[in-house]
């Protein structure tokens, strides 16, 4: 029996679409959102019904009928804290996504999965979303009490291409110790024990290596000047924490495509190549140490994953803790499709969010 799943994954200024029938795609859509019309709503939540709208509208002009759908599955947002897993989009989620803790486009991907999946007949899902919480006690604590380390990372596309790369390797996921680092405009590095996102860095805030448009973990001092400076708003602050820092802050620009293509003739970007490169290396050392030295392979994925100078110092620096796999792209749409695909062919149980 094969299974035809929807995945939907909205971004800020777009909402990519595909339709699976089991793992092989059928179609892919990226629908584009100018800013001018994203201007039009006050919310994110306000944003619902316009873009189920015109998902809706494209797979009809495409000539697919929803109540083929064997399910439908969304990016999911920034709801509370929880474990790994795939989750059905319950009474209780859809209350956080609309409610959600912070405004983000991802917060509409439950959201939109359970309206289509309602006309359709069929059931919806998120799965492993930003949030999800594993830390050991000691990750969790920092030097202040006032302000604990808190899990927010790629967890979609770090927990999919570990079982990817499990999966070719002949190996359970469950049973082996992993460092994986997401590699895009944040960028998160974690520690993966027996299945487990035992430690990780704050992606979402700006902690971590320095990214294209985060600045990551900055000296507590000089930064603590920067906010009492006067020159800078709250609001303004954050931005350069993660929107504005990274690369954005140093050469105005947030290709790392761009960066590599310009880095052989400008010093300037040669440095800034082997610093941020150097970050991503030091980071994934940290992690090992937190899973003992007992790593059994160091996966990178992520857009930077395409650019061969980025991996090639992480490789000088980080190959002698473990072989290397590099996994490049952000693979969210295909993340969702294999968590829906488990659930249908009754590989993994769907959790209850409560």
């Amino acid at each position: 029996m094969s299974f035809k799943i929807l995945a939907i994954n909205p971004g800020s200024t777009s909402t990519k679409v595909a339709l699976f029938e089991d793992e092989k795609p059928s179609l892919e859509l990226t629908l584009r959102h100018p800013a001018e019309e994203i201007a039009r709503f006050t919310t994110v939540a306000d944003q619902l019904s316009w873009r189920r709208g015109l998902i809706l509208d494209a797979l009809k002009e495409k000539g697919f009928d929803i109540h083929e759908l064997s399910a439908v599955i969304g990016r999911g947002g920034l709801i509370k804290p929880i474990p790994s897993g795939v989750y059905e989009v319950n009474d209780a989620m859809r209350h956080d996504l609309v409610h959600a803790q912070m405004e983000h486009a991802s917060n509409l991907g439950g959201l939109i999965a359970d309206e289509i999946a309602r006309e359709a007949g069929v059931k919806a899902y998120i799965a492993d979303p930003v949030v999800v919480d594993e830390l050991q006690d000691i990750a969790r604590m920092s030097g202040l009490p006032q302000c604990p380390r808190r899990s927010i990372f790629h967890a979609l596309n770090q927990k999919a291409t570990a079982r990817k790369h499990c999966a070719k390797m002949g190996w359970r996921y469950e049973d082996v110790n992993l460092v994986v680092g997401h590699l895009g405009g944040g960028i998160s590095i974690s520690a993966h024990d027996h299945g487990r996102v035992v430690d990780t860095n704050n992606a979402l805030n700006g902690d971590g290596p320095i990214a294209p448009e985060r600045s990551g973990t900055l000296p507590a001092e000089a930064l603590v000047e920067l906010c009492y400076s006067g020159k800078y708003e709250k609001g303004e602050i954050m931005k350069l924490l993660a929107g504005k820092g990274g690369m954005v802050a140093h050469l105005g620009i947030n290709s790392v495509q761009e960066l590599c293509e310009k880095a052989p003739g400008n010093p300037q970007y040669q440095l800034f190549v082997r610093a941020m490169s150097y970050t991503i290396a030091k980071a994934i050392g940290g992690m090992a140490a937190a899973l003992k030295g007992k790593v059994d392979a160091i996966i990178l994925t992520g857009g930077i994953a395409y650019n061969e100078p980025v991996v090639e110092i992480v490789k000088e620096h980080c190959s002698f803790l473990a072989p290397i796999a590099v996994y490049p792209g952000e693979n969210e749409l295909e993340s969702l499709m294999q968590n829906a695909l488990a659930v249908l062919r009754g590989e993994r149980e769907p959790q209850v969010y409560a």
